[in-house]
């Protein structure tokens, strides 16, 4: 427990808030997308436990832009 005792949750909430959006919409963006670059349930996985890195690489790598 005192281990969190020092965590300042003023810095640690807004972060969250943060990977919450980029989760929300990526997994928008993906599910409406026609076509992705490789198949979609790869990219719902990448996106759902790779946490705030994983809609970053979706939005950078996985989205075609035809």
């Amino acid at each position: 427990m005192e281990l969190l005792e020092n965590v300042n949750f003023g810095l640690l909430i807004p972060i969250l808030i943060v990977q919450l959006i980029l989760l929300i919409i990526a997994l928008v963006d993906v599910i409406r997308a026609e076509k992705t670059n490789g198949p979609k349930w790869v990219w719902i996985l990448v996106i759902l436990f790779i946490n705030i890195i994983g809609p970053i690489v979706y939005f950078v790598f996985g989205r075609r832009n035809d």
